[in-house]
Protein backbone atom coordinates (compact mmCIF):
# COMPACT_ATOMS: atom_id res chain seq x y z
CA UNK A 1 0.00 0.00 0.00
CA UNK A 2 2.92 2.40 1.06
CA UNK A 3 3.99 1.70 -2.83
CA UNK A 4 0.64 2.84 -4.48
CA UNK A 5 0.78 5.62 -2.61
CA UNK A 6 4.23 7.26 -3.13
CA UNK A 7 3.53 6.43 -7.05
CA UNK A 8 0.05 7.97 -6.77
CA UNK A 9 2.42 11.28 -5.27
CA UNK A 10 5.36 10.98 -7.68
CA UNK A 11 2.35 10.73 -10.82
CA UNK A 12 0.43 14.06 -8.97
CA UNK A 13 3.60 15.87 -8.45
CA UNK A 14 4.47 14.99 -12.14
CA UNK A 15 1.34 16.23 -13.60
CA UNK A 16 1.24 19.48 -11.67
CA UNK A 17 4.32 20.01 -12.71
CA UNK A 18 3.98 19.49 -16.55
CA UNK A 19 0.10 21.37 -16.28
CA UNK A 20 2.06 24.42 -15.35
CA UNK A 21 4.47 24.79 -18.72
CA UNK A 22 1.92 25.91 -21.02
CA UNK A 23 2.87 25.35 -24.16
CA UNK A 24 2.26 28.85 -25.90
CA UNK A 25 3.96 30.19 -28.49
CA UNK A 26 7.69 29.66 -28.11
CA UNK A 27 8.99 32.49 -29.90
CA UNK A 28 7.12 34.93 -27.73
CA UNK A 29 7.57 33.63 -24.55
CA UNK A 30 11.06 33.57 -25.22
CA UNK A 31 10.95 36.91 -26.29
CA UNK A 32 8.64 38.20 -23.40
CA UNK A 33 11.18 36.53 -20.64
CA UNK A 34 13.91 37.71 -22.30
CA UNK A 35 12.19 41.58 -21.83
CA UNK A 36 11.67 40.89 -18.56
CA UNK A 37 14.81 39.87 -17.36
CA UNK A 38 16.65 42.77 -19.86
CA UNK A 39 14.19 45.53 -17.61
CA UNK A 40 15.31 44.39 -14.25
CA UNK A 41 18.30 46.22 -12.53
CA UNK A 42 19.93 43.47 -11.01
CA UNK A 43 20.57 41.35 -14.37
CA UNK A 44 21.83 44.74 -16.34
CA UNK A 45 25.48 44.45 -15.72
CA UNK A 46 25.06 40.59 -16.55
CA UNK A 47 23.78 41.32 -19.88
CA UNK A 48 26.44 44.11 -20.60
CA UNK A 49 29.34 41.74 -19.92
CA UNK A 50 28.01 37.79 -20.01
CA UNK A 51 29.92 35.59 -22.35
CA UNK A 52 26.30 33.90 -22.99
CA UNK A 53 23.05 33.04 -21.16
CA UNK A 54 20.56 30.39 -21.14
CA UNK A 55 17.02 31.45 -20.62
CA UNK A 56 14.13 29.18 -19.66
CA UNK A 57 11.37 31.14 -20.07
CA UNK A 58 8.56 29.14 -17.99
CA UNK A 59 10.28 26.53 -15.71
CA UNK A 60 6.24 24.61 -13.81
CA UNK A 61 6.96 22.98 -10.50
CA UNK A 62 4.41 21.19 -8.70
CA UNK A 63 4.76 18.88 -5.56
CA UNK A 64 2.73 17.19 -2.50
CA UNK A 65 5.64 15.96 -0.96
CA UNK A 66 7.41 14.97 -3.23
CA UNK A 67 8.27 17.69 -6.28
CA UNK A 68 8.76 17.81 -9.92
CA UNK A 69 9.94 20.86 -12.01
CA UNK A 70 10.49 20.99 -15.88
CA UNK A 71 11.22 23.78 -18.46
CA UNK A 72 12.81 23.74 -21.86
CA UNK A 73 14.86 26.72 -22.03
CA UNK A 74 17.74 28.05 -25.03
CA UNK A 75 21.37 28.93 -24.88
CA UNK A 76 23.13 31.69 -26.45
CA UNK A 77 26.57 32.55 -26.59
CA UNK A 78 27.66 36.67 -27.64
CA UNK A 79 23.77 36.99 -28.37
CA UNK A 80 23.36 34.01 -30.70
CA UNK A 81 21.19 31.01 -30.43
CA UNK A 82 23.52 27.72 -29.91
CA UNK A 83 21.04 25.02 -28.84
CA UNK A 84 18.56 24.02 -26.72
CA UNK A 85 18.48 22.99 -23.13
CA UNK A 86 15.86 20.81 -20.43
CA UNK A 87 16.12 21.72 -17.08
CA UNK A 88 14.14 18.91 -14.70
CA UNK A 89 14.15 18.88 -10.68
CA UNK A 90 12.98 16.45 -8.56
CA UNK A 91 12.76 17.31 -4.67
CA UNK A 92 11.73 15.09 -1.35
CA UNK A 93 10.57 16.99 1.68
CA UNK A 94 8.24 19.72 3.03
CA UNK A 95 6.51 20.66 0.16
CA UNK A 96 3.23 21.75 -1.16
CA UNK A 97 1.39 23.37 -4.66
CA UNK A 98 2.59 24.68 -7.52
CA UNK A 99 4.43 27.67 -9.14
CA UNK A 100 6.03 28.71 -12.62
CA UNK A 101 8.75 30.82 -12.89
CA UNK A 102 11.22 32.25 -15.59
CA UNK A 103 14.95 31.08 -14.90
CA UNK A 104 18.29 32.96 -16.54
CA UNK A 105 21.48 31.59 -16.22
CA UNK A 106 24.43 33.92 -17.58
CA UNK A 107 27.54 32.69 -18.06
CA UNK A 108 30.99 34.74 -17.23
CA UNK A 109 33.43 32.98 -19.60
CA UNK A 110 34.13 30.27 -22.17
CA UNK A 111 34.96 27.87 -19.46
CA UNK A 112 31.53 28.08 -17.74
CA UNK A 113 30.08 28.15 -21.17
CA UNK A 114 31.55 24.67 -22.00
CA UNK A 115 30.67 23.44 -18.30
CA UNK A 116 27.15 24.05 -18.70
CA UNK A 117 26.70 22.83 -22.54
CA UNK A 118 29.16 19.96 -22.75
CA UNK A 119 26.31 17.74 -21.83
CA UNK A 120 24.97 16.78 -18.56
CA UNK A 121 24.83 19.99 -15.88
CA UNK A 122 23.86 20.15 -12.31
CA UNK A 123 23.22 22.61 -9.77
CA UNK A 124 23.64 21.54 -6.11
CA UNK A 125 21.10 21.64 -3.44
CA UNK A 126 19.40 24.76 -3.29
CA UNK A 127 16.41 26.64 -1.96
CA UNK A 128 13.61 26.05 -3.94
CA UNK A 129 11.39 28.77 -3.18
CA UNK A 130 10.85 31.52 -5.82
CA UNK A 131 11.55 35.43 -5.04
CA UNK A 132 10.42 37.60 -7.71
CA UNK A 133 14.14 38.34 -8.89
CA UNK A 134 17.00 35.43 -7.41
CA UNK A 135 20.43 35.36 -7.37
CA UNK A 136 22.22 32.79 -7.11
CA UNK A 137 26.57 32.12 -6.58
CA UNK A 138 28.14 28.63 -8.31
CA UNK A 139 30.52 26.13 -6.29
CA UNK A 140 32.35 23.57 -7.53
CA UNK A 141 31.13 20.63 -6.04
CA UNK A 142 32.61 17.01 -4.97
CA UNK A 143 31.07 15.85 -7.59
CA UNK A 144 31.31 17.90 -10.12
CA UNK A 145 30.37 21.01 -11.48
CA UNK A 146 27.48 22.72 -9.38
CA UNK A 147 25.92 26.26 -7.80
CA UNK A 148 23.57 27.11 -5.23
CA UNK A 149 21.15 30.16 -4.68
CA UNK A 150 20.20 32.87 -2.05
CA UNK A 151 17.01 33.53 -2.13
CA UNK A 152 15.81 37.69 -1.97
CA UNK A 153 15.74 39.22 1.51
CA UNK A 154 12.44 39.76 3.37
CA UNK A 155 12.13 43.62 2.14
CA UNK A 156 11.92 42.31 -1.55
CA UNK A 157 15.82 43.49 -2.13
CA UNK A 158 17.04 41.02 -4.63
CA UNK A 159 19.91 39.23 -3.23
CA UNK A 160 23.19 40.47 -4.66
CA UNK A 161 24.00 37.94 -7.49
CA UNK A 162 27.54 37.70 -8.43
CA UNK A 163 29.65 35.21 -10.83
CA UNK A 164 30.63 32.27 -8.65
CA UNK A 165 32.65 29.73 -10.91
CA UNK A 166 31.80 32.09 -14.05
CA UNK A 167 27.95 31.04 -13.33
CA UNK A 168 25.06 33.50 -11.82
CA UNK A 169 21.01 32.72 -11.82
CA UNK A 170 17.99 34.32 -11.60
CA UNK A 171 14.57 33.53 -12.05
CA UNK A 172 11.07 35.73 -11.97
CA UNK A 173 7.94 34.68 -10.86
CA UNK A 174 5.21 34.07 -13.37
CA UNK A 175 2.13 32.68 -11.08
CA UNK A 176 1.15 30.37 -8.45
CA UNK A 177 1.71 29.14 -4.95
CA UNK A 178 4.02 27.11 -3.78
CA UNK A 179 5.18 26.42 0.16
CA UNK A 180 7.91 24.32 0.54
CA UNK A 181 11.39 23.94 2.43
CA UNK A 182 12.64 21.22 0.52
CA UNK A 183 16.30 21.34 -0.91
CA UNK A 184 16.32 20.23 -4.64
CA UNK A 185 19.42 20.13 -7.55
CA UNK A 186 18.30 21.38 -11.02
CA UNK A 187 19.63 19.23 -14.05
CA UNK A 188 20.08 20.53 -17.15
CA UNK A 189 20.74 18.59 -20.69
CA UNK A 190 22.51 20.75 -24.10
CA UNK A 191 21.51 19.83 -27.60
CA UNK A 192 23.22 22.12 -30.10
CA UNK A 193 21.22 23.17 -32.93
Amino acid sequence: MKGFYSSAVICCSLLIGMLLAPMASAADSYTEALQRFQQAQETQRFFNNAYGYALFPTVGKGGFGIGAAYGKGRVFQGGVYRGDSSLTQLSIGFQLGGQAYSELIFFKDAKAYNDFTGGSFEFGAQASAVAINLGANAQAGTTGNSAGAGQAGADNDAAKASYINGMAVFTMAKGGLMFEAALAGQSFTFEAK
